[in-house]
């Protein structure tokens, strides 16, 4: 046993944790299935981590430009608060679950292996359970196995001293949660990229299921029956034409935003903390950096391009030999890649200024649980909704449903974290599936104990069943023939 334990950290470790390799495993394994030359299945997996790698460099780069301005308004205004970040989050676990429930932290790996299991399983017997993504962002499972294994723990407490029915509920429920999340955002996804063959595996699934049906919905159609005007359809005037090019307008916007913040924050405190040099132009780096913001999308973007085609093509061959009718699930950031490119700065800045708006009320409101704004969520959760909802509900979606989600974020995450106990411990992780959906499930469990158990793991079980009866036809045609499925569609629609 202490064999297995050992193979699995190091697994862990090196591969699920490090999604660049898990990828690269991914591809590997596809293409050998296809029964690809061996030359072809190195080119593909080079290519697969490499593009990876320049994703992990432009996200990285983003969460780190922008600490000054996060870290900033917690210090300069002296704010003793909760930072909503995954990775705050994940902190707040470690440091604080031996001494609020006296359990290590060792074992939500052991969750994290089992909730996997569980949801490669559900995806095998797809004809059955309708599940058809497979879960496969590494890094977001280790966060969210440590917050599920505080929440689960807080919601369960009945549990506790039965470690092994405990972890058989957590690892269903957030087994459970990966496959039907992952599940809920393929349409989305297939309409977006027009069949590219993935979908969203990431901290806000339900949120852009739901945000992208309420922008169809509600936003999509004028009363004239005419399409509603997407942001890359609203022809500017004048001197405003320049916000058509993407880059120039995320520049300006960034300028206009976090350059006004940079500068209220002051030379004194960015040179006292480091992050501007002594002598230095003030003027010049809030340049630098807000400009930095359109380099690293850019560079974002550039890996989203070399690695999912790799990644899309190599999978066919785990879907035909082991998962039948399946699709990988990858880091939300892979949708910048499609869509309008002027949806994610507009998405970010709406979804900043609701996270805004919200902790100006909790500190009105003399809230016990401050907010601060963390990076992570505020951009990749709405720039991601931004363009979902841009595609089905134009500029008006694109602007009101990130606003709406950053007010969700933070009231959200004051709530649940204050509520179990993680505030204490600096950090939560913030985004939308865990600031709205896991706190109604956390309180379902824990007021109605075994009852809640059981009625959460069965509302998550039907909600694919539904989907499939609302297009039975189409259902698995989406994931395994696109084009037959597009075709389909357009035959009804006439």
């Amino acid at each position: 046993m202490e064999l297995l334990m050992r193979a699995w950290s190091y697994f862990a470790t090196n591969i699920l944790e490090q999604p660049a390799f898990m990828i690269g495993l991914i591809v590997a394994l596809g293409y050998i299935l296809l029964k690809k030359p061996w030359y072809d299945v190195l080119a593909g997996v080079i290519k697969a981590i490499v593009g990876y790698l320049i994703l992990t460099v432009g996200s990285s780069g983003l969460v780190s430009n922008f600490r000054p301005v996060l870290v900033g308004l917690k210090d300069r205004f002296n704010m003793d608060a909760m930072v909503i970040d995954p990775y705050f989050g994940q902190n707040a676990v470690t440091a604080g679950v031996e001494e609020v429930f006296g359990k290590g932290f060792g074992e939500a790996m052991v969750l994290l292996l089992i909730a996997f299991i569980v949801n490669i399983i559900l995806v095998r017997f797809s004809k059955v359970t309708k599940m058809r993504a497979l879960f496969t962002t590494g890094h977001v499972q280790v966060q969210q196995a440590a917050t599920a294994y505080w929440l689960i723990m807080f919601a369960c407490p009945f549990l506790l001293t039965k470690n092994v029915a405990m972890l058989v509920v957590m690892s269903v429920i957030l087994g459970l949660y990966w496959a039907v999340g992952a599940n809920l955002t393929i349409k989305p996804c297939q309409e977006l990229s027009d069949g590219a063959g993935f979908c969203l595996a990431h901290q806000q699934m339900f949120g852009i299921a739901l945000n992208t049906w309420i922008a169809e919905k509600f936003f999509g159609k004028k009363k004239n029956g005419k399409e509603v005007k997407k942001i890359d359809d609203v022809e500017l005037p004048g001197f405003m034409s320049i916000f058509n090019d993407n880059m120039v307008c995320t520049s300006i916007l960034m300028l206009i935003f976090f350059g006004a913040i940079l500068v209220i924050l002051g030379r004194d405190y960015l040179t006292e903390q480091g992050f501007m040099t002594e002598g230095q132009s003030m003027v010049f780096y809030v340049i630098q950096t807000c400009l930095y913001f359109s380099v690293y999308l850019a560079i974002l973007q550039l890996g989203v391009r070399t690695f999912v085609t790799e990644l899309t093509q190599s999978f066919q061959g785990i879907a035909d030999k082991l998962l039948p009718g399946s699709i990988p699930g990858v880091d939300c950031a892979v949708a910048f890649g499609f869509g309008s490119a002027n949806a994610v700065p507009i998405g970010f800045l709406a979804g900043f200024v609701g996270q805004i708006l919200a902790i100006a009320v909790l500190i009105v409101l003399k809230s016990p649980v401050l907010v601060i704004c963390g990076f992570v969520p505020v951009f990749f959760d709405n720039a991601t909704i931004g363009i979902f909802a841009n595609e089905k509900g134009g500029v008006k979606a694109a602007l009101i449903l990130p606003f709406i989600s950053g007010l969700c974020q933070v009231f959200g995450s004051a709530i649940i974290a204050g509520w179990a106990g993680m505030a204490a411990y600096g950090g939560y992780v913030g985004m939308w599936d865990w600031a709205v959906v896991w706190p109604v499930m956390t309180a379902v469990m824990k007021f109605l104990s075994y009852a809640g158990i059981v009625i959460v793991a069965v509302v998550l079980i039907a909600i694919p069943q539904i989907q499939y009866r609302l297009d039975k036809e189409g259902y698995f045609k989406m994931t395994e023939d696109y084009e037959a499925y597009k075709e389909m569609k357009a035959a009804k629609n006439n």
